[in-house]
Order: C-alpha cells, then structure tokens, then sequence
C-alpha cells in the first residue's frame, strides 16, 4: 500500500493511504436499523447541488478522521429510529420509534427527515459486529452531538458526555452480544437558556442568529481497538529543530513508534512512551504554506499490542515578531497578511452538517479560488474532514470558539459548561496544520474573565497565537487584558479605521464588508434578505463595492500595521444575504477575476512586491527606532523628517506614477510641485522637473522589491541599488560598496519603504479661509451653483440677477478639515458655524456640535477633477464617495453603487465642480 507522491498532493488529490482505506472499509457497512423506520427528506425552502445527491446508502460515508485513521471502521450513518420524547429518563429499549431519521444530519435540517426542533430526543438503530472483529474491544464514536448525551447498548447504558462540539467515544465491548446488538442514544438539547455554548443556533431564529441544530450532527461510527490502544496523535511542528515533536495519546505503559513519511517512503522514525514527547526527525522538511499545502504522512504503531494508525501533518511555525518596525504575525518566519473570510458553516438542506464531502470541500476550494489564504471559522467547530480539507488546500485557520447564547452577563454554571468545552476542542484540534490562531470571544458575546481564558487557552496550545475577543472595539466587550496577543477591530465600511499594533498586540480586522445582494429564486425567505447596509442592485455594483473597501484593507496594511482582514462573509445565511455566493451555493454574485485579483494586490502590497498605483502615497522609515520618519523633499534634495508640520506633510506626499522608462515600475510624482520627481543624480535622491529625457526617465524610475515587511526601491537604470535612508539624507545605495551609504548591518532595513495614506490627503488645493462658490462643470449645466435649501444642499442657477438670498446660499467660506486638516470643510457664508456634511448620503447644512462623526462627515479631501481647474470633493467618512449632483440634489455618490443616485453615466463630470469667484 503506498503513500501519495508529493506531485499527487499539490494537484489536491487525496491521500492514497486514507483512500486505501476508505475502499478498504466500504466492506464493511452497517445494515439498516431492523424496523420499520422510514425516511423521507423533507422539503428545504432551498437545495443546493448536493441536495439530491443524499441518501441512506451515503449519509456521508468517507471515513470521518483523516489524522487518526484505523483500517477496520463501520459507519452507522444511516437511516434510525427517532422519537421525540419528555425527558432522557426512560429510554426506549426494546420499542419500535415512530419516525425515521437520516443521521447525521441535525433534526431541524430538511435533509434529517424531521426538520423540527425537540429539546429531548431519543435514536434507535441494531448493528451487526462483523465476525474479524472477535477478540478485540469495540469503540462507539461520535463526530458531535448537541448538547448532552447518553447511550444505551442492549439496555445497558455505556457513556454519557455533555458538549455540542467535541468528539466522544465509549467503549462498549461489555455490553455487546452475538447477532444484532441494540443502540438508544437519547440527546437533551434546549439551545436556548444560556446554560452552555451554541454558537449562532436559536430555536427561534432571526436576524444575525439562525436555525438550530440539535442532536447527532457528525458521523456516527464503530471501530475495534486492541485493548492498549491509541486515542489521539498531538503532532507541533517544531521547523527550527527539524523534528517532530509528537505525543502518542493512549494507553499507559505502552511504547509507541513513529515513522514519518514523504511520498511513500520513511523519512524520519522515533520511539518512546505513550504520553511522552516523540522528536520524530523530519529531515530537510518541506514548510507547509498557503503557496505549497505540503503534507506529510504519519504512521504510529504499539509494537506491544499490535495497535496501528496513520494521520498527516504539516511542517510550519508560528509567532510574532516586529517585521518591518511594526508587530507581525509569523508563518514560517515570515509575515503573510492573512486574508480571509467571515465562514459561517451553515447550509440551507443540512444546517449545520454539510450535505456531502464534496459540499465540504467546495465551501473551501472556491475561497481559496477568490483569493483568499484564511478562514475565520465563526463560533462553529467543524468536522475533522473540514479542517483536513483546510490543510491540504492551504487555508490559514482562525477557530472561534463557539459562544454562549446570552450577551451579556453569563452564569457561573455556564462558565463551567463553556471551559470544560473550550479544554477538549483546543486538545483535539491542536493538532491541526492550518489553525494558527484560536479566538475565545467574538464581540463580547458571553465574555467573562477573559485574561484569565487566555491563560486557559495557552495552558493547552502556547503554539499559537490568541485573539481573546474578536471584535473587542465592539458591541458589549469587556475591557481589553494584558495578556492577549491580539487586537481585533470589527470595522464593516473600513473608514474610521482600526487600532494601531501594540509592543506586544498584532492589529487585525476581524470583520467588514457585510455587503449584500438579493438573487431571485435563491433566498431563504423571498424579501426578507437583510445586510449589513444597503443592498445592491447588480453584480457590478457590488463588486465595486468590494473592490473599494478592499483596497482600503491594503491600505490600513502598511499606513495601520494591519496583518489580517476577515471579509463577512462567504455565504449567505439563510436571511442575511451578505455572501460571494448564495445560500444554495448556486450563484457567485461578485465578479471572480475583480474579487480575485484585488484579493491578490492586497497580498503583493502586504508582501512588498507593490505599492499603490495612480494615487498619492507617503513613503515611511521602517528602520526600528525611526519609524515616525517620512521620505520627503526640501530644497530639492530628499531626506526624511517627523511630519511635525503642513509644510513636511506636503513635501512628503508624491503621486504614483507609471514609470517614466518602465511602466511596470513606478515614478514619484511632488504632490505640492507638479511635474517634478523623485530620481537619482550622483547617488542623492532629489527631485528635479522631467526633462523628458530617456537619461532623466531612467534615473526617476524604481521598480518594487520585497523589503523587509514592505518595499524596496530598486533603481530601474542601475540594477542592485535602492532608495536608502542614512543620517536623514537620501541616497541610491548598494549592499555593499565604497560608500559610507552602502552596505552594513541596517541595509535592508533602511531600503525598506512603507508606502502608506498620504500625509497630505487632498491632492488638489483650495484657497483656506476665503470664500468661493463651486459651479456645476457637467456640459449643459454650467450655469447651475452649489447650495443649500432649507438645509439641504442642491443645484440651482445662479446669475448676476439671480436674488441676493440666493447668491449667499451659493457662497462657502473653505476651512480646514474638521476632522484632517489636509482636506477641507465648507461654512455656510450666511449661516456662520454651519457646515455642509453628509447624513444617509444627502449633502445638507447643519450646525457644528463638536462630535467625531459630524466632523468627518462634513470633511471632504480635494483631488483633481476630470476637467481643467476642477476638482472632486472626497468624503473621508463614506469610502469611495464624492459630493455629486443628481438631479438637482447633491449626494455623496460612488460610481456603480447601490442607489439611484450612483448612476456611473456622467459620474466624473457629475463629481467635478470648478472652484469659481464667491457669489457673495
């Protein structure tokens, strides 16, 4: 039997061994329960492609723990008795139940046969024990169950076990007989009540919370062991001692050996102690990574008792470390932005459990195809195949743990109910690949103690990092502790931004976007589809949308310190209709190539190899102890200062620019001297007017190398030097050379370069304090005036004749930003300490009352218009919107958006106004 060569695994074809396996054991499957249970799915108010394709005979029939695999199983997967009952007090032995369930899909789900919730419930099915098994003892596992749990073989009762979302096993071998044996499995599962963890299931679901998913809802399964026998493999990478580190989960006594493969062959063996730490050798070890999912096979063996399984692992590290002059998260000993999405793991057919394997996978495999690298696995835990699917695609995983029902104050004895859970799901899963971050809260939901869960956490994983409560900026969250290695915004249209990275905190966006679309014929509940903010007509509209608010993420990467960012969401779930796909998975309603390609500029930015192109940037120091240093020009030469003034923040604000001599490169442009760039002339960096020599382009364009956590400047027309800060003057420099600017210890640090927000943020001036009036530039309706009416802003002609009232409403005196003193905020000259801002889109007049949102809606950043002299006012606080006219009424519009007034039809002329002579 041979293992999957390394060319099989990068083409995503599964393990040959656990194929094998699996072949291997479809000999063996249990016969329907001896009854007359029948089942008839009932209907979905959606079905997805999968729907059609369950049935008794494959309920999910692969083998359901790909990292502790046995050659010999029996899924009872299947069709079983089922009765609601009562109580758990009085199970049903011996007694025919009514209906006939499909486990294991939860009862409320379509695909169960039930579809309705009981908070007591009682299964019944009979198995047959193949004869190969005599003489060895027989386990009965559980993927998951909700919530508690007791199970009865032949009468008498072999286990009971309380959580929602561990496995479970019980040895019933004493209780077992010759011929059929008897299973009642009775589940006690209210949901409701806030007595343990549920994650988003309601009994009455609505809004952001949804269906419920009660009683066995993984894969159900016998399997004999020998009586010394292995329970779990706990496998930690350790890449700097090229080994390893291995802890064989067992019984007591019992010596365990390991043996790593590669492609069929041994690599690397160990032998030791059950319990004890194995350093499995894994020589020259082929790092696991989003870009290379390389997995390696396992094989462990009690020689002493002849117990034999096999699993899988990864070889990758992680941390954190300041990359860059800013706190990072590692992989590998490197920073990857982690780019993912909000996954809910909710189907409209099964609930909770996919309808297929194949279901399973795809969920990932078209997130991995969008573009992304990570998934923020949202307060569910998922079977062992999911995480199994994550590993050998290569998707980063961030494990919630699924929260308590109430969010607020939460009782002692839930307390109890969610750590004894929290202990078992971090033990079982941390051996997983492609966790690398587990995350104990979600905005306060629940939260209590939390130092003290991190502390409980790391006692049971310090391999990873822990982001105590995602979204702690939010909702009802408790104040941040001390000991978290995270701070989590949830910031869903981006604009205020997130918190700045700590000494001892990555920063991170752990929701935004929330952006939906209703799709006729694919909703839960025709019309009553919701989002997080309006809804979008169309596919383009909404792609728009995305693409705005996600090249902002790539913005926040260098300009905030941000590392990751968590797009909410996938999906739909059932009512919220924010997902790329539908609920049924049957339309994609974004553009692929826009949402994959922006996904893929947001990864180059974070890794250095781009910088923004066609908008104006500032270039930060990212030397450490220099990091509040920009690139800027004074008197012509380049140097680097603190920004303490306008003046500074203007010299260090350029235009990027496609390169003069290679448009694959870049030039910058001065954004307060036009025309002149940034090139190099007897190894200074200055800025000098483009002469439109090929000498002067070559020497003004730079091409864009990884640096260290952002970007190196390689000089176009001399290969191998770079833009280089050293004692505050700019140079072109080289790794090594005559120089006292080239080479040293500090080299690549110093020529590496943050692109970041501009300092400067309006590109184009407006004279402050003087009074202007901003006339319409569209053709045809040039005559027409900004003004305000009763409040709201609008467009009217204005004439030397028109009405003195008139005039003066058409009049504003320019101030600085209220909110960023580098745009600009426009007074009513007649209605003095009243300003035009933003409310629901509408432009309109109001009075200045000292609040953070009055000032950034009544702040806009000047850039260049689309016609001569004329300019566009940008919102700060409304991403990818500018002050338009639409029908006579002045909007804060984008082009393609969700509403009328987003018409892309004359939307640049719409949004250019000519700064004209005040009327008054």
């Amino acid at each position: 039997m041979s293992l999957p060569r390394p060319e099989e695994r990068r083409k995503g074809r599964p393990h040959a061994l656990l194929v094998a396996l699996l072949v291997l054991a479809g000999l063996v499957v249990a016969t329907p329960a001896a009854s007359a249970a029948i089942w008839q799915p009932k209907p979905a108010p959606l079905n997805t492609p999968w729907t059609a394709q369950v049935s008794p005979a494959n309920a999910l029939p692969e083998y359901p723990r790909p990292q502790l695999v046995r050659s010999d199983w029996l899924n009872l997967n299947g069709v079983w008795e089922f009765a609601g009952a009562p109580n758990l007090n009085s199970p049903p032995i011996g007694q025919t139940l009514p209906e006939g369930v499909l486990v294991p899909y939860p009862i409320e789900s379509a695909l169960s046969g039930i579809k309705r919730h009981e908070d007591n419930m009682f299964y019944r099915r009979d198995f047959t024990v193949p004869s190969t098994w005599n003489g060895r003892r027989v386990k009965l596992n559980f993927g998951a169950v909700t919530w508690e749990t007791r199970v009865w073989v032949n009468g008498t009762q072999v286990g009971t076990h309380t959580g929602g979302y561990d496995a479970f096993s019980f040895d019933v071998t004493g209780a077992l007989r010759a011929g059929a044996n008897e299973i009642v499995v009775g589940v006690h599962s209210p949901i409701d009540g806030n007595r343990f963890p549920i994650g988003k299931q309601r009994r009455d679901p609505s809004g952001i919370f949804y269906t419920a998913s009660s009683g066995i809802w993984q894969t159900v399964w016998l399997e004999p062991v020998t009586t010394a026998h292995i329970t779990r493999l706990d496998t930690t990478p350790d890449v700097p001692g090229g080994v390893l580190d291995l802890v064989v989960q067992g019984t007591a006594g019992q010596q365990a050996r390991a043996e790593v493969l590669s492609g069929g062959q041994v690599v690397g063996t160990a032998t030791g102690a059950v319990g004890s730490h194995l350093r499995v050798p894994v020589p020259n070890a082929r790092l696991w990574s989003p870009d290379d999912p390389f997995l390696y096979d396992l094989r462990v063996t009690l020689p002493g008792s002849g117990d034999a399984v096999t699993g899988y692992f990864g070889m990758r590290s992680l941390g954190k470390a300041v990359v860059g002059g800013v706190l990072r998260p590692l992989l590998n000993g490197k920073f990857v932005f982690q780019l993912g999405t909000l996954d809910q793991g909710y189907w409209p057919d099964g609930i909770y459990t996919a309808p297929t394997d194949a279901a399973l996978r795809f969920d990932l495999e078209r997130q991995k195809a969008l573009g992304f690298n990570m998934v923020r696995k949202h307060i569910k835990v998922e079977p062992a195949r999911w995480f199994y699917h994550a590993d050998r695609l290569g998707l980063l995983v961030w494990q919630d743990m699924p929260s308590l029902d109430a969010v607020d104050d939460t009782s002692a004895a839930s307390h109890v109910n969610f750590e004894a859970e929290l202990r078992r799901i971090v033990d079982q899963l941390k051996g997983i690949t492609s966790i690398v971050q587990w995350v104990p809260f979600n905005e306060g939901w629940g939260e209590y103690d939390n130092g003290r869960i991190v502390d409980l956490v790391r006692s049971h994983d310090n391999t990873r990092l822990i982001n105590h409560n995602s979204g702690s900026n939010c909702c009802v969250s408790d104040p941040e502790p001390g000991n978290g290695d995270v701070l989590d915004d949830h910031a869903y249209q981006m604009s205020p931004g997130t918190r700045l990275p700590t000494a001892s905190r990555v920063a991170v966006l752990g929701e935004y976007g929330g952006l939906g679309r209703r799709i006729t014929g694919h909703e839960w509940q025709p019309g009553a589809g919701f989002a997080y903010g309006d809804l979008f007509p169309d596919e383009t509209s909404l792609t728009n949308r995305y693409t705005e608010i996600t090249r902002e993420v790539g913005r926040f990467v260098q300009t905030r310190g941000l590392s990751a960012s968590v797009y909410t969401e996938p999906y739909d779930v059932e009512n919220e209709i924010n997902g790329f796909y539908t609920y049924d998975r049957q339309v994609l309603k974004m553009t692929e190539s826009r949402v994959r390609e922006v996904n893929q500029q947001v990864l180059a930015l974070a890794a250095g190899t781009a910088i923004p192109r066609g908008e104006p940037v500032s270039l930060r120091v990212t030397t450490p102890g220099f990091t509040d240093r920009y690139l800027r020009h004074q008197d012509s030469l380049a140097r680097t200062d603190v920004p303490a003034n306008d003046l500074v923040k203007q010299d260090a604000t350029f235009w990027t620019r496609p390169g003069l001599a290679n448009s694959s490169c870049v030039s910058f442009e001065s954004r307060n001297f036009p025309g002149r760039y940034l090139r190099h002339a007897s190894s200074r960096i200055r800025t000098d007017a483009n002469d439109g020599s090929a000498g002067f382009a070559g020497d003004a364009t730079f091409c864009v190398r990884a640096g260290q956590g952002a970007s190196a400047l390689e000089s176009h027309n001399q290969p191998g030097a770079f833009i280089r800060h050293h004692q505050e003057l700019v140079y072109l420099a080289r790794a090594s050379g005559p120089n006292p600017w080239d080479g040293g210890g500090s080299f690549a640090a110093d020529t590496t370069w943050a692109a970041t927000i501009p300092l400067w943020r309006s590109g184009a001036d407006l004279p402050v304090d003087q009074a202007r009036s901003f006339q319409v530039s569209t053709p045809g309706f040039t005559d027409r005036y900004l003004r305000h009416q009763d409040s709201l802003a609008r467009t009217d002609v204005v004439t030397a004749s028109s009405p003195a009232l008139l005039k003066s409403d058409a009049t504003f005196v320019i101030r600085r930003g209220l909110a960023d003193s580098s745009c600009y905020s426009l007074e009513s000259r007649n209605l003095p300490g009243q300003y035009l801002r933003h409310s629901g889109f509408r432009v309109r007049l109001g009075a200045d009352d000292g609040s953070e949102i009055f000032d950034r809606d009544a702040t806009f950043c000047a850039q260049p218009g689309s016609g001569a002299g004329t300019v566009r006012l940008a919102s700060i606080n409304e991403l990818g919107t500018n002050v338009r006219h639409y029908a006579d009424e002045v909007w804060v519009a984008s082009s393609g958006g969700a509403h009328t007034y987003d018409n892309p039809a004359s939307y640049a002329q719409d949004v250019s106004w000519a700064v004209a002579p005040a009327w008054a």
